[in-house]
Formats: C-alpha cells, structure tokens, sequence
C-alpha cells in the first residue's frame, strides 16, 4: 500500500504474546479477559485477542456499532508508570532519621538532665551515620540515571524484596538489559580486584576496597541478580547484569573498571556509558520490562525499614 509517491505504508499489526498487565476485552469475540492472562496484544491498534479465539461474533446490523473498537486499555485502567519510578535513597534515609530519632529519645530519657549536652557533644555512632552515608551516595547515582531516563533508559528504585527486609537500590531496563545496581559511597578509597590461588588451590576472585576485603557486596549482588532473572523467567533471552556502582571513590585515571565474580564494578560515568549504548530491546519491550519488574519488586513501604544489625557499606 502507497500513499501519493511516498515509500510504502506498512499495514501489518506489530502482534505480542503477553501477559495482560490490565483486564480487557477480545477484539474478535468480545470474551472479557482478565489481568493476568496470556493473550495477543496488537501494539499498533492497541487491542487484544484471545489466544485460541471462539468463533467471530455475529456483526453488528449497524455500521456506527462496528466502528467502535474494544480496546485492551480503557479509560479507567491506572496509567503507564514514569520512566523513573520511586525515589533513591529512600529506605537508607528513612532507616538513618529513624535510627537517629530513636537515639536522641533514648538518651534524653536516660539522662534527662543532661540529655540535650550529650546529644550535642556526642555525633550518632557510625552504624547510624553509615545509613546517612549509603543514602547520599543512591541519591546522586539516581540524578544520574534521572538524566538519561526515558523510552530507552527506564528505572526502578529503592524496589522492595517480597518476604525481607532488604531492598535492590535500583533496577534499570534499556536496549541492551536489565541492570541491578547497587550504589557503594566510599569516600577515597580504591576499589581493586584480587586474585588469589590457581595453581594448587581453587581460583578465587576477591574486591578489596580501600585495603580491605569487600567480597560480600559481590555475595550479596549476585543473590540480588537471581532473583532478578527469576522475576523474568518467561523472557529467558533478556540479559540480567549486576553491577557495584563506587561513588566518590579513588579510582584511578586510566583503566580501574572491572568485574568481579561476573560482577560489574565502575563508576557513575563508565555506568552512564553502558546504560546508553545501544542494544536489541526496542522501547514497548523495555516498558513491558519495567512493568513485570514493579510488579516482582514494589515501591518501599513509606516508612522505616526494619532495624538491621548491618548498616549498608
């Protein structure tokens, strides 16, 4: 089909098998489908069909009838979510005003007389600060991410666990995967791989941060990445990376990015290059994504996390 002189027009419905995010109706036999079900999605007329489709209904006598399309999303469906969904830093800052607040009860109740004196002369411990810390650092790797973010570059922060206290700091879907990254806020000090055994015992990769040994922050993204790709075991071909991302740190000025354990460790701008660069996933993929991911992983509860005895490094 042509238009004038122009190139051809393609008519041809762009069709995906999914999972309904939202209830609809059959666009061939008006069968009512529910979220959750799997079912054709026309992206190009926005419709839906049953995946084994009952016979046509009859058409309707008149032509303004059949001129009314039934659409997969109708009016009162809730809204597509922002290319930036939840806010960074949240749980760390909520944990670090709720650690703090508790403090200053604590010892004003115990020292009534001289409570506000040693609050002032006295900082919170280091296991209250550390939360400050780790809040400070998500918040600026998120103004990063905010300012790449949009068809191609969708994000998720500060994503609850279901069944745990713990969180995953951020999720980025874009063309070339999914990415679960953590944000690292240590101030000076130099992340570095190291390798130890090979020859008469087992290989052993380690990440030593400022002369000390940080594997578990590895440990931990690599549990943080399964359960990614367990969310997205129906979509087995879309790549799930880790990735340790050190803000403020010493890090050297050529080279110094490497992966750890299959982990990826870098700063906010080699992250920045890796998100942008160009990959399979086409903008409705990268959004259907995003969406199965909120679903996996919900927004933190707007309030304290739960105490935990280890504040985040």
């Amino acid at each position: 089909m042509t238009e004038g002189t122009g190139a051809p027009v393609s008519t041809t419905p762009i069709v995906k098998r999914m999972k309904l995010r939202y209830a609809g109706t059959c666009s061939r036999c008006g069968t009512p489908l529910e979220a959750g079900l799997t079912a054709d999605y026309d992206r190009t007329s926005k419709t839906v069909a049953c995946v084994e489709c009952p016979a046509r209904r009859a058409m309707p006598e008149r032509a303004e009838e059949s001129a009314a399309p039934r659409h997969a999303i109708t009016p009162e469906a809730p809204p597509e979510l922002e290319v930036v969904d939840g806010a960074a830093g949240g749980s760390a800052a909520r944990e670090f005003d709720r650690r703090h607040d508790a403090r200053q009860q604590r010892v004003q109740a115990n020292h009534p007389k001289i409570g506000r004196f040693l609050l002032a002369v006295f900082d919170d411990p280091q296991s209250t600060t550390a939360w400050a810390t780790g809040a400070v650092g998500e918040q600026r790797l998120g103004e990063m991410l905010a300012g790449i973010a949009g068809s191609t570059v969708r994000v998720l922060h500060d994503r609850r666990i279901p069944k745990t206290t713990a969180n995953i700091d951020h999720l980025v879907v874009c063309s070339s995967g999914v990415f679960v990254v953590d944000a690292k806020r240590y101030r000076d000090a130099r992340p570095e791989l190291r390798v130890e055994g090979g020859l008469f015992r087992p290989r052993q990769e380690l990440l030593i941060v400022g002369g000390r040994d940080r594997t578990k922050l590895v440990e931990g993204m690599h549990k943080q990445v399964g359960l990614v790709r367990a969310a997205l075991a129906d979509e087995p071909d879309v790549p799930v990376r880790g990735v340790l991302c050190f803000v403020e740190a010493d890090w050297p000025l050529i080279g110094g990015s490497f992966a750890v354990q299959g982990i990826d460790v870098l700063w906010m701008k080699k992250l920045k290059a890796m998100l942008t660069a160009p990959g399979e996933l086409g903008a409705d993929e990268i959004a259907d994504l995003q969406w199965k991911l909120h679903e996996a992983f919900p927004r933190q509860r707007e309030r304290a996390v739960a105490s935990q005895d280890v504040p985040p490094t």
